[in-house]
């Protein structure tokens, strides 16, 4: 039971950290700011991760992808370049 929660602990991990740096997109009828709906895990290699935003006027969904890159097995200073963790896909 332990396991289970931890490995869904780690996706919810997952999701939020997904979340963070995305832009919530402007809906082309109403050009309002779109809400966040829900979010879906598509493909756990690489993590990829699809988000459902919504218009709260004319309701129209519209969805977004994030990708998470994993991290590298390298010890910090053993890497050439930082790399960026996140890499979104519009």
């Amino acid at each position: 039971m332990r396991d289970a929660q931890r490995e869904y602990k780690a996706m919810v991990d997952r999701l939020r950290r997904s979340l963070e740096d995305l832009e919530p997109p402007t809906c082309p009828n109403c050009h309002i700011e779109m809400e966040w709906y829900r979010s879906a895990m598509v493909a756990p290699a690489p993590l990829t991760i699809d988000h459902y935003f919504s218009c709260p006027n004319c309701k129209r969904i519209r969805e977004t992808q994030s990708v998470l890159a994993r991290n590298a097995d390298a010890p910090p200073g053993k890497l050439s370049a930082p790399v960026s963790r996140f890499r979104c896909a519009a």
